[in-house]
């Protein structure tokens, strides 16, 4: 099986760029979470969304679209699960 491509949006590396929000162990793992992608782009624990995927690394969810035609999978979003502002942004960002 061919290995995916993994594109992060630049606002997504933004915030976990920053430490108040995001410190450095949690970063690490959001990342490792985001590059097992790569590999694996339907985890077991993740989840279809409407128009993409999600899935959760600790208390932090990861919201990507996966394209079967190109392997690309883009990272659109990452944010603490059960915060309204993070569902708010994803709707914004999609269109919904």
């Amino acid at each position: 099986m061919r290995p995916y491509a993994v594109v992060v949006d630049l606002d997504v590396l933004d915030e976990l760029d920053d430490v108040k929000r995001y410190p450095a162990k949690i970063a690490r793992q959001i990342l490792i979470k985001i590059l097992a992608l790569a590999s694996n782009p339907y985890p077991s624990d993740g989840k279809k969304i409407r128009e993409g995927c999600q899935v959760d690394s600790g208390e932090y969810r990861i919201y990507y679209h996966v394209d079967e035609e190109t392997h690309f999978v883009t990272v659109l979003l990452v944010g603490k699960r059960n915060d309204d502002e993070v569902y708010q942004r994803l709707r914004r960002k999609l269109g919904w």
